[in-house]
């Protein structure tokens, strides 16, 4: 078994639920704090589902740090490439709309997990990486986890990237989709929301799937919401359906697919750069289907709680 680690942000989601589930006479719902981050939540995933993974971050040494800490300790997540900062850790208002979607703003200036610094070398027994979210955006920690992307692809290692776009953050969109185009020369698989994927496209330096395939991607995930998981390889486009669901909110749906997707390509013995270019239509079909299971799962309950392995059968 390969390990796999999984780098980027942790924060605290603050979720307020804009149903006016729980309001009090003013109409205000409380705040509820949850552990989150979308490099924290794929790690959660593969830690439940019984992968050996391993959390590079930079976390907070207070109370929320230590909260997340010690919910990576829950899930399985080894932990021994966490720094720790006094600094405050990021939060994150998650707000969710009558359809159950959240949106985000954040509150990540002077953060622990921005100051992140290179790890050094990795263990030998480390056969992929999966980078995305905030911690590709927030200087100087996103000049980290470039350079990490590009070394430990030329090392021979799989490398995934879930850019999760938060706009609200980004203060250079051109730039930072110049920069996408230079991080997918270093990528192996690039899972995308049909959201992402749209933003990207967009402006001078904008990208599509084709392009990322063309540069080197072996396969390009899109997620679609209630409309499943489609996977674009050289061979084509399969897709597979969502499990119907009665959904309570989508936070943490997609970590969790990055994170089920690993899982999977570890159990298959597929997770390294050449053996995920030698998966079949059907592969990646049973790869997709599997990952729309385990997000499902985590549509079905409030905030990021991705699955078990008890909880879903491994194709």
């Amino acid at each position: 078994m390969s390990r796999i680690v999984v780098c980027g942000e942790s924060l605290v989601d603050l979720v307020l639920d804009a149903r006016g589930r729980d309001s009090d006479a003013r109409g205000l719902a409380p705040l509820q704090p949850a552990p989150g981050g979308g490099p924290f939540n794929a790690a959660i995933a593969l830690g439940r589902l019984g992968s050996s993974v391993s959390f590079f971050s930079r976390v907070s040494t207070d109370h929320f740090g230590d909260a997340l800490m010690a919910s990576l300790g829950d899930a399985g997540v080894d932990t021994a490439l966490v720094q720790r900062d006094p600094a405050p850790t990021s939060l994150a208002l998650a707000t969710i709309g009558a359809d159950g979607s959240a949106a985000y703003s954040f509150y990540v200036e002077g953060t622990a997990d921005r100051r992140v610094t290179d790890p050094g070398s990795l263990p030998e027994s480390v056969g992929a990486l999966a980078f995305g979210t905030l911690s590709l955006v927030l200087e100087p920690g996103a000049s980290v986890y470039a350079q990490m992307m590009a070394e430990h692809h030329d090392r021979g290692r799989l490398v995934m990237l879930d850019p999760n776009i938060r706009s609200a953050v980004i203060d250079d969109a051109d730039g930072y989709r110049r920069r996408f185009t230079e991080w997918v020369r270093t990528v192996d698989v690039v899972k995308v929301s049909d959201d992402d994927a749209e933003w990207l496209a967009q402006g001078p330096h904008g990208s599509h799937p084709q392009d990322w395939l063309d540069a080197g991607v072996a396969a390009v995930i899109s997620t679609r919401g209630p409309d499943g998981i489609a996977v674009s390889t050289a061979s084509g486009t399969v897709a597979v359906p969502a499990p119907p669901v009665d959904a309570v909110d989508t936070i943490g749906a997609g970590d969790t697919t990055v994170g089920a997707l690993l899982h999977w390509l570890d159990r298959h013995d597929a997770l390294g750069v050449d053996a995920v270019r030698r998966l079949t239509d059907d592969d990646w079909r049973a790869a997709a289907a599997f990952a729309a299971r385990a997000a499902a799962i985590t549509v079905s309950r409030a905030g990021a709680d991705p699955p078990w392995a008890g909880e879903l059968t491994s194709d």
